[in-house]
């Protein structure tokens, strides 16, 4: 499946920046950007480097995951006046946050947000989405218009996306993006195998979709992500190291490195304005 958006150049790369995640201490990685200040900073980094989105998770005072509405509210307002990038929060959080919290992510009224399409074992840990809880998130980021970006760790999330479609019509704003998390220990392998069988099976109404390949399989899974037209997301939420051995300095680095392999394929980064059209933000 190719991607299909007549309003945007075809060989525009949207890259995504995840530049926190939820499961990396502070302590064990200092140079996570875990403070208001640092992801500020660490937006305003990748932005200038090729990211035109960045995919949020927030901290507390004591560097750890939180879900806080009032930080939520105070991060989207921050980056949005820091930066011009599409502002995605994610709805997943921490794998132990309720459901009941994770669906209060969409008060803070970001431009998009994460829709994980099912349960899966993540790690020794379960990262739980029901499918009513699936239901309710969709439903209420139809009802706030925030344009969703549906998270496939495994085949089977791409059958419940078909489901979910079917059932309840198309996204905020018409675009159906979607994010396929490989190489999560409990989902999809982070292979070219696998992303050619995901890819095949996505739904018709899907207009664009990008990648992501957790700890080494970032570079295989970027690779077949760029030679099946697709797009990246990087960050320091899903990998540490630059190479075997030497540790990622910051989320710019790894930006850098998409741009790069981006530039190989023939395929220039997208803008802020050009990712705004791809997702049909008003």
């Amino acid at each position: 499946m190719e991607q299909r958006s007549s309003a945007v150049d075809p060989q525009a790369l949207l890259i995504t920046v995840a530049p926190t995640g939820a499961e990396t201490a502070k302590a064990d990685f200092p140079q996570l950007p875990t403070t208001l200040e640092e992801l500020v900073q660490t937006a305003q980094d990748c932005e200038a480097a090729g990211a035109a989105m960045i995919h949020v998770h927030i901290r507390d005072d004591e560097h750890r995951p939180t879900l806080d509405l009032a930080r939520l509210t105070d991060t989207v307002a921050a980056l949005r006046e820091s930066t011009d990038l599409v502002v995605q929060l994610s709805t997943g959080g921490s794998v132990h946050d309720p459901l009941e919290d994770r669906l209060k992510v969409l008060d803070a009224a970001p431009d998009s947000c994460s829709l994980t399409m099912g349960t899966t074992n993540f790690g020794d840990d379960v990262f739980s989405n029901p499918w009513p809880f699936v239901c309710d998130l969709y439903q209420l980021s139809q009802e706030r218009q925030v344009v969703p970006e549906f998270e496939l760790f495994d085949l089977g999330h791409v059958a419940a996306l078909h489901r979910l479609l079917d059932r309840y019509g198309l996204p905020h704003g018409g675009a159906v993006h979607c994010d396929l998390v490989m190489g999560v220990p409990g989902g999809m392998p982070g292979t070219a195998d696998a992303l050619v069988a995901a890819v095949a099976t996505l739904p018709g109404q899907v207009t664009s979709w990008s990648a992501t390949g957790i700890g080494r399989t970032t570079l295989p899974v970027a690779l077949a992500s760029l030679s099946k037209g697709g797009h990246l997301r990087v960050g320091m939420e899903d990998v540490l190291t630059i190479r075997k051995g030497e540790q990622v300095v910051n989320n710019r680095q790894l930006v850098e490195r998409a741009v790069a392999l981006g530039d190989l394929a023939q395929r220039r980064p997208m803008t802020t304005a050009e990712a705004r059209t791809l997702l049909r933000m008003k």
